[in-house]
């Protein structure tokens, strides 16, 4: 192949008009998130939030403080310049923003250090409800270090506080590194209380608008998923609109369930595997193949 041949293909490959959405130009020479940050981001998290188990396996009680201490300051170095990071790839704003959007991204910053101990209550309650829920886990720790739920769990609380602080972009990075190391894939926008638990895992769809109650224990291959999407005058799917499940407390779904739109799963309700639910569940009920009681 000729130069000339390489000079055509990259013009073509150059145009941004045909195919100006598959190009990212970087505003006030801020660069993209960088995935390798948020990796570490989210490695300190688990150090602080699992101390001894990820991390610095060394740990002691009597320097705990410490180690915790100096994590919590490399994670608000690193996580704010990525919040900034963020809001810098929706931005197309003059310079004049950029020093707002750095003092706005170091106060969120601060606001979801603050909320770590929210996290961490929630992620013990997650513990929890993996040990009891599955004969096979031996120790807490065995669900910590070894768990997807936990880790894909552990992840969504991390972006969902994001979410809440309406953090663009980062929130659903950190939710998608651990839906590629786990097959669990939870919407940062998903809201979901404690005692949460996933077994096995594999396979699992949590949608964004997805709302789930306490102690409800879901299997592999469970869908909370849209069964349609409202539509705009162009014919575009609208943003935001609720259309993913409620499921209320004490709710159990079976392997390869599949529950579509916004309907209710009432509390303390049993799906079978294999269903495939559309309508609501009524409290209480038992909903298997061929029968519903």
């Amino acid at each position: 192949m000729q130069n000339t041949d390489f000079d055509k293909i990259i013009k073509q490959l150059g145009s941004t008009k045909e195919y100006e959405f598959l190009y990212h130009r970087t505003f006030h020479e801020i660069p993209m998130p960088s995935i390798a940050e948020l990796n570490e981001v989210v490695s300190l998290l688990r150090g602080v939030l699992f101390p001894g188990y990820f991390g610095n396996s060394d740990v002691r009680p009597e320097s705990l403080n410490y180690y915790i201490g100096a994590n919590i300051d490399k994670i608000y170095k690193l996580l704010s310049e990525q919040i900034k990071r963020g809001f810098c790839f929706l931005c197309e704003k003059d310079e004049n923003a950029c020093l707002n959007c750095e003092n706005k991204s170091k106060e969120i910053a601060k606001e979801f250090i603050s909320r770590l101990p929210k996290i961490k209550h929630l992620l013990s309650t997650d513990v929890i409800a993996a040990f009891n829920g599955d004969p096979a886990a031996k120790t807490y720790g065995e669900a910590i270090f070894c768990y997807p739920s936990i880790h894909a769990v552990t992840n969504y609380r991390i972006g969902h506080e994001l979410v809440l602080l309406d953090v663009p972009l980062i929130p659903r990075i950190i939710t998608e590194m651990s839906h590629s190391e786990t097959g669990i894939d939870i919407h940062p926008g998903a809201t979901i209380d404690e005692f949460f638990f996933i077994d096995h895992g594999t396979g699992v769809v949590i949608g964004e608008t997805t709302i789930i109650g306490k102690n409800v224990r879901i299997y592999q291959g469970v869908t909370l998923g849209a069964k349609s999407f409202p539509v705009d005058e162009k014919g575009n799917p609208m943003k935001g609109v609720p259309r993913h499940p409620v499921v209320e407390d004490d709710v159990i779904i079976y392997s390869n369930a599949t529950l579509l739109g916004r309907i209710t799963i009432g509390k303390g309700s049993v799906i079978g595997g294999n269903m495939w639910i559309t309508k609501d569940v009524a409290p209480g009920t038992k909903v298997m193949q061929n029968k519903q009681e």
